[in-house]
């Protein structure tokens, strides 16, 4: 018995009200009473989500009848003591259109086991079996994920069918998320592995062999990186395939990572039609899907300590994020290059792209991307008006300091090593065996020591002025070295206010109010709403465009907006259009050292 598993039962039991029915049977319960307890968060977004707040209904039984339960916190049940096996069923509402949660309707379901499945405290380490039932209101649909069938077990699942899934631990069950439903779907093979893209939603005419071409250069690509000798996969320790579930919505965007797989979504417009050239957003989708792989192997395998292992029952603090999330999108992009899916022109303007968008916020003076990893919980993920001008992306800052990183290790050491060096050692060191019985994630301190024992550079005084410390990464020198000049100028001859705005029916809405500009100086506030400029209406971004057009920087204008419901005047001086970065390559290097190599 030391070995029974644990076991659940997901029924697809009401699409149109959007409820999962799940049973979790334990075979060896607790005999002081059996502790339940839900996932407050889901690994890869460091926020409290509450996902027990959706489960609507719970009962208890064993072999003589009902059993008490009662609720201890807000993730917890205890259940009465008993002596025989313990059957639990409760109902879940999923109606969270996101990578983090779950989702069900007439036309699919998709589930993170976060949402659904709670854990039986104190037997974390038992084996699960997963049976998925198949539903009542169609007989076409198919299951997808990289959760292993239940092989040797009654009901074992077929490939892509309903039935009975194995995970080791209950670590793994959650980790691999399912979408059901008729998707669109083609597999690859990259270095001996296979993979499958799986898309739902609507879009007609999906070029399917055009987005498996692109991602299995890009797989194929970080494959060889981490095992340039083996050129083995990472997520053959878990289960014998990689997934990428993506939904297809109107405008969504987003990823999460998980151990082999990844849940994506992207916007229809933004996916290549048969027949059509590729959208200009394609590179978005394409830089999503290398981001999310390249977590397979940097903070699913390679993690920081602080996540060795995750306690998902409240906020698990790291300084390090800037490292596995910045890290990870500094290699995303460079990664499409390297596989050739796009070329060192558009590379170079994506990370311009991205010193746009990290200069133009106060906030990266104030906060340090070690800050901002450790502050993700309660800053980071609760961004509101004045975030730009408080604190700092560990995600684009934190790409910028790995392209800074790179280049210093590349430039001092004769472009003998490389941040891809430090790469593989942390794999060595910290991913390769996580998931073989030796976990071990890096400890906060250990960086410095790592990239010097990698490289043979010390780099301890950068990441203190980079990392630790709020100061601009010195690109332009840097970049210059690689024969790629830096430069910037204004976006346009038109003078700015200093604001976000969105339209609204009556005007334009002040949805950020930048620290030291134009409007700051007036005295508008986040909030406001913009309705005249010059006594003129101001009735979209359009419209305001249009009368800064015949302005100059310094010129002075006036400007009307409701404060709550109080009409204000204010007077502001209009500052220089915000700057627009521009890289090119200036002079001719060698590719075989450089970073776009």
């Amino acid at each position: 018995m030391k070995d029974e598993p644990i076991r659940y039962q997901v029924q697809l039991a009401d699409p149109a009200g959007h409820r999962y029915a799940i049973r979790l049977t334990i075979s060896q319960p607790d005999p002081n009473g059996q502790l339940l307890r839900l996932p407050a968060w889901i690994p890869g977004s460091y926020l409290i989500r509450d996902f027990a707040r959706q489960i609507e209904t719970l009962q208890a039984r064993d072999d003589t009848g009902a059993v008490a339960v009662d609720k201890t916190d807000s993730h917890t049940w205890r259940c009465a003591q008993t002596s025989g096996p313990l059957t639990v069923d409760y109902i879940v509402y999923a109606w969270d259109l996101s990578v983090r949660g779950a989702h069900f309707d007439e036309s699919h379901a998709f589930f993170n086991g976060c949402s659904l499945f709670l854990a039986v405290v104190g037997q974390e380490s038992r084996p699960c079996l997963l049976d998925i039932r198949p539903p009542a209101h169609t007989k076409d649909w198919q299951v997808h994920t990289s959760l292993p069938p239940a092989a040797g077990q009654p009901g074992c699942a077929k490939p892509r069918g309903f039935g009975c899934y194995h995970a080791s631990d209950y670590d793994a069950l959650i980790d691999h998320p399912v979408e059901i439903g008729t998707p669109q779907h083609i597999s690859f093979n990259a270095c001996g592995a296979t993979h499958h893209l799986v898309f739902t939603g609507v879009a007609p005419q999906l070029d399917l062999q055009r987005i498996a071409t692109d991602v299995q250069k890009i797989c194929t690509a970080q494959i060889e990186l981490f095992e340039p000798d083996s050129r083995q996969a990472p997520f053959l320790d878990s289960a014998g395939h990689y997934t990428f579930l993506t939904m297809i919505t109107g405008d969504g965007y987003g990823g999460l990572e998980h151990r082999a797989s990844t849940a994506l979504m992207i916007a229809r417009h933004d996916l290549p039609m048969r027949g059509q050239p590729a959208p200009e957003g394609y590179e978005t989708f394409l830089g999503l899907v290398s981001h999310e792989y390249f977590h397979t192997w940097n903070v699913k395998r390679i993690k920081p300590a602080a996540f060795a292992p995750y306690d998902l029952s409240q906020p698990n603090h790291t300084r390090l994020l800037w490292v596995f999330e910045g890290f990870t999108s500094y290699y995303d992009d460079l990664m499409l290059l390297r596989a050739g899916v796009i070329d060192e022109p558009a590379y170079l303007k994506i990370l311009a792209r991205t010193l746009d968008q990290v200069l133009r916020g106060g906030g990266r003076l104030k906060q340090s991307v070690a800050d901002s990893s450790f502050d993700a919980w309660t800053r980071y993920y609760k961004q509101d008006e004045n975030s730009p001008n408080a604190l700092v992306s560990y995600y684009t800052k934190g790409s910028l300091v790995a392209l800074g990183l790179d280049l210093e290790i590349r430039h001092r050491s004769g472009q003998s090593r490389s941040l891809d060096d430090v790469m593989r050692l942390l794999w060595d060191r910290y991913g390769r065996d996580f998931y073989q019985g030796r976990p071990q994630g890096v400890p906060e301190d250990a960086l410095p020591a790592l990239i010097l024992e990698a490289t043979g550079v010390d780099v301890s005084r950068f990441l203190q002025q980079y990392a630790e410390g709020c100061a601009d990464v010195p690109l332009k020198e840097a970049l210059a070295r690689d024969g790629i000049a830096l430069t910037a100028e204004p976006e346009h001859a038109r003078p700015a206010l200093g604001v976000r705005s969105k339209a609204e029916q009556h005007g334009l809405r002040l949805t950020t109010v930048y620290e030291g500009g134009s409007a700051h100086q007036a005295g508008l506030s986040a909030g406001d709403l913009l309705i005249a400029a010059d006594g003129l209406r101001i009735t979209d971004a359009a419209a305001l465009d249009r009368l800064l057009d015949v302005h100059q920087a310094g010129d002075r204008i006036t400007l009307h907006v409701f404060r709550r419901d109080e009409l204000r005047q204010y007077q502001a001086q209009l500052e220089p259009a915000v700057l627009k970065h521009k890289l090119e390559r200036t002079a001719a290097a060698d590719l075989s050292s450089g970073i776009t190599a």
